[in-house]
């Protein structure tokens, strides 16, 4: 009797402790990274210039429309893979407003040559202290920012095809 209960207890504890992994690594929230800007005024936009772009300014932020602000860097790989879905946004006829995140500006400019430029604007946080001020986790992270210059939504990580089919595209189709 008791030879069965050393064989059924470890069995009964490894099915228990599979079952809550199984359960939280499921979560349909996971990819929900909590924002203490959502719903609140966007922070200040303090970048400096990149060379022969134009310097996107917290001005910005409050014109008409959503305003799609994206933070990357050239040495990003998931930055070069959600670039695509960039593009394809700019090509809808977007705002996209590019914040590049602790890179060189000489970097960020052959990046941008290579894969194109979805940017209306463009500027660099070298120091990281603008990333900060927004409360970023790490790159790429997205903001969509109304005429008000309200954070009405935030992605961390890439913008994947599917990312941009069933969470930034209602937003968008819903401000116009």
């Amino acid at each position: 009797m008791i030879y069965k209960l050393f064989f059924v207890l470890p069995l009964a504890v490894f099915i228990f402790i599979s079952s809550i992994f199984y359960f939280g690594l499921s979560n349909q929230d996971r990819e929900q990274l909590p924002s203490a800007f959502l719903e609140e005024q966007s922070p200040e936009l303090k970048l400096e210039v990149i060379a022969g772009k134009s310097l996107p300014t917290s001005q910005d932020l409050m014109l008409p429309n959503i305003k799609i602000v994206n933070f990357w860097a050239s040495w990003c790989g998931p930055c070069r893979a959600e670039h695509k879905n960039l593009e394809r946004l700019s090509d809808m006829g977007y705002t996209l407003i590019g914040v590049n995140y602790k890179d060189e500006p000489r970097q960020a400019l052959s990046f941008l040559k290579e894969l194109g430029d979805p940017y209306k604007k463009v500027g660099s946080d070298r120091s990281g202290r603008t990333g900060i001020d927004w409360g970023i986790y790490g790159i790429p992270e997205t903001f969509l920012i109304d005429a008000k210059g309200t954070i009405i939504m935030r992605h961390a990580g890439p913008l994947t095809d599917s990312v941009v089919e069933r969470k930034v595209l209602p937003y968008l189709k819903e401000s116009r």
